[in-house]
């Protein structure tokens, strides 16, 4: 090899070796309950397929590359003409027609799986409308022929059965996206936007919102509990029952802390199904101590992580609506905790 290609090869070669080893170690990151890459409904195996098309086809224009940079590199000069010939050759094959028809044969197949992505849920299914407000989920369950029934910053699924989200936002641009169960879809002011999620195992995942929309965006999560069939029927009739706070008849504290969230307007925002709180503008705390984590994704469901939310509100999620409740004597703030969490 003439010397002066020798620091262009070298260059090359540990290019190639890098950027080989950066993506081995990427792909070994893309696991858990918020990785796409590990599909657990219908869309997400639909797009994690064409992600690894794509990537098998990068890899192969990015190899030919690769090869031919290390031809060039090391091939002995030819005569002009043979030069020219082979250059010719290189360029068209190699730099023009393979790269057109990996990239074209992936066109064509991400192409077809727009109609399925797309596609409405049969007649008859679940829907389930998610209004993404500043920094929370409202979540409205509406089963055929049924009430509907309304939660909070938190969904549960059937598996094996397609459901369609309505989506919505009162405020700003959201974006509604479970990465393990399928695509994102916009949640636009003053529009509803459609999605059809169909869960293929149980388990329990992470939903987001991926479009920024505000100071405490990052602190906007929701957890999905894929169910079978049968223990997500009995869940829907569990939650439809007014609110019962386990333990009340042995414990002071919750009837202590039931008193103090109407004594301090609490029921100006927020519903509890069975008693006078009839609040619409924050989530509905009906069964809010069965949930898996407060504050969207913000905190644990303890009695700790209800105190903390009640007196550290605007730490905790940044710009939020709900005012804080520092001024509450410390013994009041626990009581408002004991009874939250006791709300099953």
């Amino acid at each position: 090899m003439p010397p002066r290609f020798r620091p262009i090869y070298t260059l090359s070669r540990f290019g190639a070796w890098t950027g080989g080893l950066w993506g081995l170690a990427a792909l070994a990151g893309c696991s858990g309950r918020q990785s796409a890459l590990e599909p657990a409904g219908r869309g997400a195996t639909d797009i994690a397929n064409l992600f690894w098309g794509m990537t098998v086809g990068a890899f192969a224009i990015w190899l030919l590359m690769v090869a031919l940079t290390f031809y060039a590199i090391r091939k002995r000069r030819d005569t002009p003409g043979t030069q020219e010939r082979r250059s010719r050759l290189l360029i068209v094959g190699g730099g023009v027609v393979f790269p057109t028809v990996v990239l074209g044969g992936l066109l064509i197949y991400g192409l077809s799986m727009l109609p399925p992505l797309l596609a409405s849920a049969p007649p008859g299914s679940l829907k389930i409308h998610v209004s993404g407000e500043q920094w929370w989920w409202r979540v409205t369950y509406q089963p055929p022929g049924e009430t509907p029934l309304v939660t909070a910053n938190e969904i549960r699924l059937p598996v094996g059965e397609p459901v369609e989200f309505e989506l919505e936002s009162p405020d700003v641009i959201h974006a509604f996206w479970i990465p393990s169960l399928g695509g994102k879809m916009d949640m636009i002011p003053g529009r509803r936007t459609r999605l059809v999620l169909e869960p293929t195992r149980t388990g329990t995942f992470r939903g987001v919102c991926a479009e920024y929309c505000g100071a405490s965006h990052a602190i906007m999560a929701f957890d999905v509990i894929v169910m079978e069939k049968a223990d997500f029927a009995r869940w829907l009739d569990e939650q439809r029952q007014p609110a019962l706070a386990a333990g009340a008849p042995e414990n002071p504290l919750i009837a202590q802390g039931r008193a103090r969230f109407f004594a301090n307007g609490c029921t100006a925002c927020h519903t509890i199904r069975g008693t006078d709180a009839r609040g619409v503008i924050g989530p509905d705390l009906t069964h809010v101590g069965s949930r898996l984590s407060l504050g969207a994704g913000a905190l644990p469901n303890d009695i700790d992580g209800f105190a903390r939310w009640l007196t550290q509100t605007d730490q905790v999620k940044p710009g939020v609506l709900m005012p804080h409740f520092r001024m509450l004597p410390a013994h009041e703030v626990h009581a408002l905790a004991v009874y939250l969490e006791s709300l099953q």
